[in-house]
């Protein structure tokens, strides 16, 4: 049996898999709000709960909203920040008696749907998080790619690729610092930003993905251009068999038509649109992923 926990800022889920990935057990909880220590004794208790529930003891992985050092095996740039500097996959080792694996939540939602999601059996597959942030993961003939650093697939952090001087212009600062990341860009408050700058009234990202306001339209338009430059550059570098789209914004229908043949003109003549495909788990996959950080044979 496989645990996996989605740590989130609000609320934190629990699931249990079988060796087939089928469900057996699935609970939610509100998260502690700044205190480290609360933190790892609900995650722990959720752990026991599950168990007891089952009858079973089974291997655990954790989904954050940060990642952890490769140096000091500490949580590093995290939004949840009462987690940043804390051995957490240390603590909660140690209290449940057991190795546990911690991942990044965009990492976490790849590997669901490479395991058993939309991605199912591709050997490249890059999932993209499109949401109040924009994430990345990589995972490779079913393995996640972490990196040196454990920062693989952070694509929301590399500069919107090639910007017009109207964007240059217009470039947010990012809260890492930098300026003009592609999460300033194609987030869900960035669409709703980039809208409010060409029109005469606002709406949220959710408004503007389903109405028919020109305005509205023409901000998906310019949506799906700088998602289409950003993925370009993936292409070019690992050529994924699928790219999954997760997060808010992939609820918009258009992308999965428009994105194929704009990518494949702007990357590197690769022959053939790429796979460009709606996640299968939803809101699931990152929990899900969460259990896949342990393989079957586990």
């Amino acid at each position: 049996m496989r645990l996996g926990i989605d740590l989130g800022g609000s609320k934190s889920e629990i699931i249990a898999l079988d060796d087939s990935g089928a469900e057996l057990l699935r609970r939610r909880i509100a998260s502690p709000q700044g205190d480290y220590t609360h933190t790892v004794a609900a995650l722990v208790t959720m752990v026991h709960d599950a168990e007891s529930a089952l009858g079973a003891k089974g291997s655990l992985g954790v989904g954050i909203p940060g990642t952890v050092s490769t140096k000091t095996g500490l949580v590093k740039n995290a939004n949840s920040t009462w987690l940043i500097g804390k051995p957490l996959a240390a603590d909660l080792s140690a209290a449940l008696d057991r190795e546990v694996r911690l991942a990044n939540d965009a990492n976490c939602f790849t590997l669901s749907e490479a395991a058993d999601g939309a991605a199912a059996g591709a050997g490249v597959v890059f999932g993209v998080i499109l949401g109040t942030g924009v994430g990345g993961g990589v995972v490779v003939h079913g393995r996640l790619l972490e990196g040196a650093h454990g920062i693989a697939g952070e694509w929301g952090h590399t500069p919107l690729p090639p910007m017009n001087p109207k964007e240059l212009a217009e470039g947010r600062q990012c809260y890492c610092g930098k300026r003009g990341c592609i999460e300033t860009w194609c987030s869900g408050p960035a669409l709703a930003a980039d809208f409010a700058r060409h029109s005469t009234h606002k709406m949220t990202a959710e408004q503007i993905a389903t109405s028919n306001d020109p305005a509205a339209r023409a901000a998906i338009e310019r949506l799906t251009g700088r998602l289409a430059r950003g993925l370009a550059g993936v292409v070019n570098l690992i050529d994924p068999d699928v790219i999954v789209l997760g997060g808010g914004l992939s609820n918009i229908e258009s992308l999965y038509r428009d994105l194929p043949p704009l990518v494949e003109r702007l990357a590197f003549t690769p022959e053939a649109p790429p796979r460009i495909v709606k996640n299968r788990h939803g809101d699931s996959s990152g929990v899900r992923g969460a259990a896949w950080l342990w393989p079957v044979t586990t």
